[in-house]
């Protein structure tokens, strides 16, 4: 016999009340993002900004990414731990448009879950405010979506969008690359959010548990796998602000966001036809954690290179004169920062028969090449 008792939207499983809960539990640190540029939105449709700065820009254009954690998430969820992975999510999106020299203006959140615990979801976007406030970009607005029967009751994913203006003569990217420029890598904080669906099934083979503690990271396996992206967008931007960014022997050139596929396949995309960077892997000590990977997994370098960061973040192209400037400005503000190489003809290095490994051509985009070349050195 069918069940007749009438049902409402609690009863099919979404628990509105829950997701009032939440959002009262986050407001105060999603208000912290919020500068004067931000103009509340009759009924909260929408998030407002007052773009009237851009009057004073030549020609402002709007930069824009999307993106999530990936399976990242899976390792918070084991560790009950959420109120971290707001920083990667912040990180993915907007250190991808400082690449370009783009000043974010506001962010966006999406989180999609099978039951809305209010205190959880309040932790996922304090970790996100957090992350928006330290880069000073807005977060003006978000969803919590809630999909009873289609996600399991524990199990959340998030995404992110973020945009950003630059004004036109001060877009940063291939065209302002000369050969002789400087390469510059800037540290990471460890694995990042990318190539963690490898990562994972390293920890399924070697069997250990997310609360082991590894001597060669100084805390258990967990904590160091949830370690959030480091943030690079006011950094990348004081320095344009600091150098400038004209073609030729000083200044900054490009930016490049190392993330899925790693320092190759990333880097290549903002050099132009006809420039290599030639990448210097002993310049570096690679991170413990990315050894430990490696040898978990009985993964070769090169496939490790090709997904994972390796310990390097973020890489700036350089006028050769503002180098060491630039480096000692980076440890500054308290990253490590070393010269990774320079950008040569790739005729010339070709010509050379030039040992390592050429990456070109990478993520669809037909540009220039980085050449990996040495032996990396494990911390």
């Amino acid at each position: 016999m069918s069940d007749t008792t009438p049902l409402d939207y609690a009863s099919a499983g979404v628990d509105t009340a829950a997701g009032d809960r939440a959002v009262e539990l986050m407001k105060s640190a999603v208000a912290r993002t919020h500068d004067a540029t931000v103009i509340g939105a009759t009924g909260g449709f929408a998030g407002i900004v007052d773009a009237s700065a851009m009057r004073g820009m030549s020609q402002p254009m709007l930069a824009t990414s999307t993106d999530g954690v990936g399976t990242k998430i899976a390792i918070a969820q084991a560790m009950d731990i959420h109120d971290t992975i707001g920083q990667d999510l912040v990180g993915m999106v907007v250190d991808d448009i400082v690449v370009i020299g783009a000043r974010p203006v506001l962010m966006t959140d999406y989180i999609a879950c099978g039951h809305v615990v209010p205190e959880k979801i309040a932790s996922i976007v304090t970790g996100i405010a957090r992350a928006c406030e330290a880069t000073g970009t807005p977060l003006i607005g978000g969803e919590t979506a809630e999909h009873p029967g289609v996600m399991e009751a524990d199990d959340y994913d998030i995404a992110g969008a973020a945009t950003g203006v630059v004004d036109a003569p001060y877009v940063l990217g291939p065209e302002r690359v000369r050969e002789g420029d400087v390469v510059i890598a800037m540290a990471s904080s460890g694995l990042h959010s990318n190539g963690y669906s490898l990562v994972r099934s390293v920890v399924a083979r070697t069997g250990l548990g997310l609360d082991a503690h590894v001597d060669s990271f100084g805390r258990t396996l967990g904590e160091e796998l949830l370690e959030p992206t480091r943030l690079y967008t006011k950094l990348c931007l004081d320095l344009i602000e600091e150098f400038g960014v004209e073609a030729g022997a000083t200044g900054i050139h490009a930016y490049s966001h190392v993330t899925g596929g790693g320092l190759g396949a990333n880097l290549s995309r903002v050099l132009p036809r006809g420039l290599t960077a030639t990448a210097d892997r002993s310049s570096w000590i690679v991170p413990s954690v990315f050894d430990w990977v490696r040898r978990g997994g009985d993964i070769t370098w090169e496939a490790l290179e090709d997904s994972l960061n390796l310990g390097v973040g973020m890489v700036a192209v350089v006028g050769a004169e503002s180098a060491g400037a630039v480096i000692a400005s980076v440890k500054k503000a308290g990253v490590d920062a070393w010269e990774l190489g320079t950008i040569r003809s790739t005729a010339a290095l070709e010509a050379g028969s030039a040992a390592g490994r050429l990456i070109s051509g990478t993520k669809g985009v037909q540009a220039g090449g980085v050449l990996l070349h040495g032996e990396y050195r494990i911390g």
